[in-house]
């Protein structure tokens, strides 16, 4: 197995490409710590006939949409479980989670759960990180940041090199110059900092091939 996700973040930049079966570039990641499989999806959209399909990602084309429905209004993703976490991977530019997090509709069945979000935001930047748990409210940062509870998740953050130094005390060209080189390291060290936390470890070759079950989410209403 490819351990860890820092792979994940290796290819945030990468637009993704549609002559993958799978996914590679601009993935987004939402996990859920000890919450049943079809709860967790079906919260976000999926509907639990779909799921019992037991499509793979890389037959999404050959799925039937319900009378009525465009392929515009629905999302396509792919998910696993890994320990007590269930996951969902997303690259149209958004985790579906961070979308209804930030003013869509809310998500009941995940609540009093411990979520974590690494939202792309490709199309609304920056990048982010949503992490809730049953303790407290949701705090979300962008990347470079940590929560600032000083929790393992921070810790971690810490330890892979995904908190931005400060540049306050360099001349304002150097310090524009070590944001720019610095920034290009965020995402792989903030995947790697969610992998070690969560215990993640999600097979790229598998994710690419689009080997993983497919989840299609419709608008919450």
């Amino acid at each position: 197995m490819n351990g860890g996700i820092r792979w994940i973040g290796e290819h945030s930049t990468q637009r993704p490409s549609r002559r993958v079966p799978g996914m590679l570039g601009s993935i987004s990641l939402t996990a859920a710590r000890d919450i049943d499989t079809e709860d967790f999806l079906t919260s976000l959209g999926a509907e639990p006939l779909q799921l019992d399909e037991g499509h793979l990602y890389k037959d999404l084309r050959s799925v039937s949409l319900p009378d009525g429905v465009k392929t515009t209004e629905v999302s396509y993703a792919m998910y696993g479980t890994c320990g007590d976490w269930v996951y969902v991977l997303e690259d149209w530019g958004m985790a579906t989670w961070y979308l209804h997090r930030v003013g869509g509709p809310s998500m009941p069945a995940l609540s009093g759960m411990e979520t974590i979000c690494v939202s792309d935001n490709s199309e609304d930047p920056p990048s982010c990180i949503a992490h809730t748990t049953p303790e407290g409210p949701i705090v979300t940062v962008e990347f470079g940041e940590d929560t600032g509870h000083g929790s393992e998740l921070d810790v971690a953050l810490q330890e892979t090199g995904a908190i931005f130094p400060t540049t306050l005390d360099l001349p304002w060209d150097e310090a524009a110059l070590h944001q720019e080189q610095y920034l290009e390291k965020l995402p792989p060290a903030v995947f790697s900092a969610v992998g070690d936390y969560c215990g993640l470890s999600i097979d790229r070759a598998d994710v690419e091939a689009g080997h993983l079950p497919l989840a299609v989410f419709f608008p919450l209403s």
